[in-house]
């Protein structure tokens, strides 16, 4: 079967998966629906093998790109200390602990492949988790600590993946020198996403400048600016990783110096929600083809496992996930208790409902597409020719236990959050941003009308539309009016009344990126305000 055909299919049972979803009767979590139609695929003849590096350069890249770029920056850095607990302590607790625990279970894996396994098996995948708790949302905070987690620990996780990996190929590890690198690494890797965003942005704003902007080359360089970042580090031998999770995070910054036009950042979302649905999808998907191989194998898994029953490997991995739930809720025990309650203690967050909040974060360490795509770049031989020691074991596992805690997250998650009470976002920064945009469309449309032109005619329709614009700001301004206007049959008053509200518009956009750049709104209410004033943008190029 070509490479051409297995991919369309793979995309057909993504777009399958989501429409057979919402027609059951019965809600399943769309990630375990989509690894059943994987496991359908394989059974009519669908065989896919795997080139690790490149599984990895064309998935993980992308996700961790998007997740930095749309992770809400002001809820990232002030839920800073529990983000990082969960992300970086979290992690390397889980890498020792897990590792141990592993080798302990199973001799025959060596403990630099344990700590392999333990590393991939540490970051918690975002889509899971929203995907299961569709019908009951998480407060905003948790789900700020929760994305934010997800987000560094994808990072932090793959980087102690590669140093484990290292050392199952070399053979040799110092505690010392792995410190020393990891610290270069990471390092590299945040600067070579820096400078990559960097380069790339102003470069192209200089081109814009000059060329103009046209929406599908803006969307082709948002595409490929995680693959550079990626392989620029990768070259420079630093994290390709965190590579990309800084492009993207840099990207946001980027972007208000930048200022694309409405119609660019519409089409481009629309291109990356697609591309994340994709991406994700094919993911699961492809667990799933590989589900029905894997079981076959299992007694050759078990062979080399060194254990007579090939069942007993459905006992590790019950085990090996169980002793990730139990040492995930104690950390998150201590880490929220030590950080978002001590905040409750001073007045801050009285209606979270604490034990509940322990629960639901313990239980949403759902492992997923990370976990996948990293397993499966496990090399295939070592250095001498033989074959990568326990790989097949590995890959077992890491597979059930991605299996086993989305099965738990399905059925766990909708009752923990079933009538938890929402906390609603603060409206007074929004309301003032509101207001500070529409006096600056005000002060745009008067200062417009101020000059005059040499047409007597032009002049007077061009008062009469700056007249009706006027009313219009006012009313918003004075109650809140949400430009429920009237419509017009005069098409001469229209033709001059859309330049000034193009002008006006484009006034409310100069003065939300300014109260984005002073720090007085944050990123969802001007992301919120944004999206507004560019659908009305949009709107007056279609009329």
């Amino acid at each position: 079967m070509s490479v051409v055909t297995m991919v369309l299919a793979f995309l057909l049972a993504v777009v399958a998966s989501v429409f057979i979803s919402r027609l059951l009767p019965v809600k399943i979590p769309l990630p375990i629906l989509q690894i059943a139609l994987g496991a359908a695929l394989s059974v009519f003849g669908f065989d896919v093998e795997f080139e690790p590096h490149l599984f990895l350069l064309l998935f993980i890249p992308p996700l961790l790109f998007l997740d930095g770029w749309r992770i809400p920056k002001d809820a990232l850095f002030n839920e800073l200390k529990p983000i990082m607990s969960l992300a970086i302590g979290l992690v390397v607790v889980t890498v020792i602990g897990i590792g141990v625990f592993i080798h302990w279970l199973i001799p025959a894996m060596s403990i630099a492949v344990a700590f392999a396994l333990a590393a991939i098996l540490s970051p918690t995948d975002p889509v899971s988790v929203s995907a299961m708790t569709v019908g009951s949302p998480l407060p905003s905070k948790m789900a700020h600590i929760l994305e934010g987690e997800s987000l560094l620990n994808d990072a932090t996780g793959l980087v102690c993946f590669s140093f484990a990996v290292t050392a199952a190929l070399t053979g040799t590890f110092s505690l010392a020198d792995a410190t020393l690198g990891f610290v270069l690494v990471a390092f590299g890797g945040v600067l070579a996403g820096l400078v990559v965003t960097w380069i790339i942005g102003r470069l192209n704003r200089f081109l814009v400048k000059r060329t103009g902007e046209e929406p599908a080359i803006q969307i082709l360089i948002s595409l490929l600016i995680p693959f550079t970042a990626y392989l620029v580090a990768e070259h420079l031998h630093v994290s390709g990783i965190l590579a990309a999770v800084v492009a993207g995070i840099a990207m946001h910054y980027d972007e208000l110096a930048g200022r694309p036009q409405a119609a660019t950042r519409m089409q481009r979302n629309a291109v990356w929600d697609t591309v994340q649905v994709a991406l994700n999808g094919t993911i699961f998907i492809l667990l799933g083809e590989q589900l029905p191989r894997m079981w076959k194998t299992m007694p050759e898994v078990a062979n080399v496992a060194g254990v007579s029953n090939h069942w007993m490997l459905l006992g590790y991995v019950v085990a090996i996930t169980l002793a990730l739930g139990v040492l995930r809720f104690l950390w998150v025990w201590i880490s929220i208790t030590l950080t978002v309650f001590r905040g409750r203690r001073k007045g801050q967050d009285q209606n979270m409902p604490r034990t509940r909040m322990m629960a639901v974060m313990a239980t949403a360490g759902v492992r997923g597409s990370i976990t996948l795509a990293g397993i499966l770049t496990l090399p295939l031989f070592m250095p001498d020719g033989s074959n990568f020691p326990a790989r097949d074991v590995a890959i077992f596992l890491a597979m059930g236990v991605i299996l086993l805690s989305l099965i738990i997250a399905s059925i766990g998650l909708p009752l923990l959050t079933r009538g938890l009470v929402i906390d609603l976002p603060h409206t007074d920064s929004e309301s003032s941003a509101r207001v500070a945009v529409t006096e600056a469309a005000l002060h745009r449309i008067k200062e417009i009308i101020s000059h005059p032109v040499e047409d007597p005619d032009q002049m007077a329709l061009r008062s009469e539309a700056a007249n009706h614009l006027l009313d219009i700001y006012s009313r918003r301004l004075d109650y809140g009016d949400n430009d429920k206007d009237g419509s017009t049959d005069m098409w001469k008053l229209a033709e001059v009344e859309r330049p000034l509200r193009r002008e006006a518009l484009r006034a409310e956009r100069d003065e939300l990126y300014k109260l984005r750049k002073t720090k007085n709104i944050n990123d969802e209410v001007h992301r919120r305000l944004l999206r507004e004033i560019d659908l009305k943008e949009e709107s007056l190029s279609h009329h």
